[in-house]
């Protein structure tokens, strides 16, 4: 099994990379995990009270979590995989069935933050985008998507997701063995990655 870890900042285009890496490899030897399906449960809290959670900060996923799941997985089992809803700030209570595949991508902010999990993956990919390029992207995601307000959108960038991405995603670039500048579509770095992974397949 390969293991291949994709981090980058809020909107850089991990998501769009991802599907570009996969778009040409067979379905059922490719899966994809995503690291906001491993936030805590927070159901012992209010709404209220979970709106006002830094969910960019790594103490906000549980690690603890995707290396155990990651652990199975690499020993061919299947696992459980939490479901998270961005509406209610919570995991949903709902799991998807997950099995073993040749290649498992892993994406998300924090993913190169936590050593033991960075460990776990044989290829780490730090995808770039220019901070306004990300924020124009977060702005159309989080208003079009999660139903939030351009306002709210404005004040988490400022007070919460620029602060953790300076304090805590951009650093991680360094652990990265791949970086894929993504302001527009990179066609020699994804077309790398590929052939490494169909290598892997054959």
């Amino acid at each position: 099994m390969l293991i291949i870890g994709i981090a980058g900042g809020t909107g850089c285009g991990k998501t769009t990379v991802v599907n570009q890496i996969i778009e040409e490899l067979p379905d059922k030897e490719v899966s994809v995990i995503s690291q906001d399906s491993y936030y805590n449960d927070l159901s012992h809290l209010s709404f209220e009270e979970r709106g006002k959670i830094n969910f960019d900060h790594p103490k906000a996923i549980d690690f603890k979590l995707l290396g155990e799941h990651l652990t199975q997985l690499r020993a061919g089992k299947s696992i459980q995989q939490p479901v998270y809803s961005f509406a209610s700030h919570n995991r949903t209570g709902q799991t998807v069935h997950t099995p073993p595949s040749k290649v498992m991508i892993v994406e998300g902010i924090l993913i190169l933050t936590h050593p033991e999990i960075r460990e776990m993956f044989d290829i780490k990919i730090f995808v770039h985008a220019d901070s306004d390029e990300r924020l124009i992207r977060r702005l159309k995601r989080d208003i079009n998507e999660r139903g939030r307000d351009i306002d709210e959108v404005l004040y988490r960038y400022q007070t919460t997701l620029k602060p953790m991405h300076d304090q805590f995603i951009e650093p991680t670039k360094e652990h990265a063995d791949i970086i894929i500048p993504n302001n527009k579509y990179n066609t020699v770095a994804v077309d790398i990655v590929r052939t490494i992974i169909i290598e892997k397949l054959l």
